[in-house]
């Protein structure tokens, strides 16, 4: 393994790669009596480098609903010095006297990635149920940061209408339409909602967080068994924002109104009654894209900074 660039404390920051299913969870961000993606992960941690100063926090790329999927979710967690070095540490081996050291992972001769160690552990910890999965571990380049770096998050939605198999092993994941949708109507009505805007008829108001966004895909799809697939890709989504677009697509598909509805409702920048927001389970983050490691630092500062539509101020959620 190569030797891991350290921060100036002599710690490091750890990309973590994460996929759940999202029907137990009461979504990603930690919540008192709850139980949540994070709030598991962080407990597996805390487990993990108990004996090591305080448990690393994750700060993650997209916050998702409650009953959300994921198999491309991206965190970050930053560790100390001390709980790299313990991490870090060679396992003894029968030969030194046998047993583990107590670390978090460590090699021990034989050119084992410790952080292999740290994601069989949190697994172990926070992954009994199965619905919860560190799929990697990794050293962050210098600049990485999992929720300000990114320069887009892509999503799918399933939806299986009359003409599409009702499949029961899919049922947490697909949504089953009763009636006959319109995929080329839908694809007209997400047409019109690509680009640089304001989508606040499509969001659930956060303070102090803009719901201006740069949607840069959406399209829908009838793959060969039949299910309808919406993929969608911006620069970030705000609260609610992917289920809401395809609750309005959707009606659309069923003829409730038009395709150029849908910008009507865009342009006006309320929530509206006119559609219902299509339900959580059929909803999957699939991957978060990052630019070249030379330029995560700018990107950071870039989604940091403020802006709008018009170019002046508004607060970016991340």
């Amino acid at each position: 393994m190569a030797v891991a660039r350290a921060q100036v404390d002599g710690g490091v920051r750890l990309r973590l790669d994460v996929a759940y299913d999202g029907a137990a969870f009461s979504g990603w961000a930690r919540q008192p009596g709850l139980r949540t993606v994070q709030g598991a992960l962080e407990t597996a941690l805390a487990t993990v480098f108990t004996r090591w100063g305080s448990p690393p926090l994750l700060t993650v790329a997209g916050r998702t609903d409650a009953g959300v999927h994921a198999v491309g979710q991206v965190a970050h967690l930053d560790l100390d010095a001390a709980q790299w070095a313990a991490l870090a540490r060679p396992r003894r081996t029968a030969a030194d006297g046998g047993g583990r050291d107590g670390g978090g992972g460590g090699r021990d001769g034989s050119g084992r990635d410790p952080l292999d160690g740290l994601v069989k552990r949190v697994n172990g910890i926070a992954g009994v149920d199965g619905d919860v999965l560190v799929t990697r571990a990794s050293i962050a380049p210098d600049g990485f940061d999992a929720r300000f770096s990114p320069l887009w998050r892509r999503y799918q939605y399933r939806v299986a209408d009359v003409d599409a198999p009702r499949d029961p092993r899919r049922r947490g994941h697909t949504l089953w339409y009763p009636g006959r949708l319109d995929p080329a109507a839908m694809e007209r009505g997400a047409l019109t909602l690509l680009g640089l805007h304001d989508f606040a008829a499509f969001c659930k108001p956060r303070e102090g967080a803009t719901t201006i966004r740069t949607l840069q895909e959406f399209r829908w799809d009838r793959e060969p068994d039949g299910v309808l697939v919406a993929s969608l890709q911006a620069d970030a989504f705000c609260h609610s924002m992917v289920r809401a677009m395809v609750g309005a697509t959707i009606a659309v598909g069923e003829g409730r109104f038009g395709p150029e509805r849908l910008e009507e409702l865009r342009v006006a920048g309320e929530r509206t009654s006119a559609f219902k927001v299509a339900p959580a389970k059929g909803l999957t983050l699939t991957e978060v894209g990052y630019p070249a490691d030379a330029e995560l630092a700018a990107r950071a500062d870039q989604t940091r900074a403020r802006r709008s539509v018009d170019g002046t101020s508004a607060t970016v959620e991340g």
